[in-house]
């Protein structure tokens, strides 16, 4: 083969490989795949007609829940314990003494469920940020609450029911367990071993340099930035980073948490512009973890938030995790930079405001 011939490495041609150092694991990137036609599964669109309270909605204000308790009348943030949790407090040891290939440990915590608004037709990036702000300041008490007790509160969002999300009303969940979870454990070997070798926390470094870079930044502020991160594996997967190093939501300052609130706006309102529809997505935030780990060294963490959307070419077409992903490798179907590209350039108004403003204009 005559190596004068050799194709130049273009990333939105070529497959390659890329590293994830938080949790030490390669993506197989094969954007030329996009390409192809779609005969595949289409999903219906997200539900778009949601009535503002519904009285058999057990998320709404003054309904009731499947225990039998009956909500308050609120008007912001609620939270309850979940109805039907997957980690309990009181759950029995069932014991150590097992074979290697045959282990069990204990599981205790606790899971509840967290409303952001009285309004079922309403989310996130709909939000004032005075409202966002109340739910950070939520998160940030819940996860001072909770871990005093336990080892890791994870707080997520499943939004759509796309992602399983089983009710509409804007609501996030929060378990705490006595355990680290595997992802949580991957995120502490990774980032522990990354300051030991090269002196600062792998996130601080990160964001630094694609702050510098510019070239997966989607949104940015004076104290936040949001990427595509280079390692991505969901087709717009991003990852929200403060800018100085901060081990846990409670660490953020009051400026912090407001431009928290306004980061996210933007954030969201550009993945439903996206596709003009409201965008599924699961995301969460990992901070370093508590319980008894409150007394110990952590510096190697940086709080983070991942966001997850699983949409990949339009409103009804997803990217699914199945075959190769499942059984060799995760893989994806544009670059990172493409991903940022198109997210950088949608408007930060949302598409629902535009939209209610225009019809509002022609009957003016």
């Amino acid at each position: 083969m005559d190596m004068n011939n050799k194709p130049t490495f273009d990333p939105k041609e070529h497959q390659h490989l890329r590293y994830n150092p938080l949790r030490d694991s390669w993506v197989l990137v094969s954007a030329h795949r996009m390409k192809r036609p779609w005969k595949g599964q289409v999903e219906k669109p997200p539900e778009d007609n949601i009535p503002r309270h519904d009285p058999n909605n057990p998320l709404c204000p003054g309904s009731v829940r499947a225990n039998g308790e009956l909500n308050p009348e609120y008007d912001s943030t609620f939270m309850f314990d979940n109805d039907f949790p997957a980690l309990q407090p009181d759950a029995p040891d069932p014991g150590s003494d097992h074979h290697p290939l045959f282990q069990s440990k204990a599981a205790r915590g606790v899971c509840k469920v967290m409303c952001f608004h009285p309004w079922s037709d309403i989310t996130l990036p709909l939000m004032q940020p005075a409202e966002i702000r109340k739910v950070i300041d939520k998160w940030a008490d819940l996860t001072v609450e909770l871990g005093a007790t336990y080892a890791w509160v994870q707080i997520f969002e499943n939004k759509g029911a796309m992602m399983g999300c089983s009710n509409p009303h804007p609501h996030c969940q929060v378990w705490a367990s006595n355990f680290l979870p595997n992802e949580a454990s991957l995120a502490e070997r990774c980032q522990r071993d990354f300051l030991q070798k090269h002196g600062e926390p792998m996130l601080v470094q990160y964001a630094r340099m694609e702050a510098q870079a510019q070239e997966r930044v989607v949104v940015e502020n004076e104290h936040w930035l949001v990427v595509v991160p280079y390692w991505a594996t969901w087709p717009f997967q991003t990852l929200l980073l403060p800018r100085r190093h901060v081990l846990r939501l409670p660490d953020l300052t009051t400026q912090e948490r407001d431009s928290l609130a306004s980061i996210m706006k933007r954030l969201l309102t550009k993945y439903d512009n996206l596709f003009e529809v409201s965008f599924p997505y699961s995301m969460g935030w990992h901070g370093a973890p508590t319980g008894s780990h409150l007394n110990k060294n952590m510096s190697h963490w940086q709080l983070h938030a991942h966001y997850y959307p699983p949409l990949l070419r339009s409103a009804n077409i997803r990217k699914f995790m199945v075959g190769y992903e499942m059984l060799a490798n995760e893989q994806r179907d544009l670059t990172p930079e493409q991903a940022a590209e198109q997210l950088r350039k949608l408007s930060e108004e949302h598409y629902k405001v535009k939209k209610a403003e225009g019809k509002s204009g022609v009957e003016n």
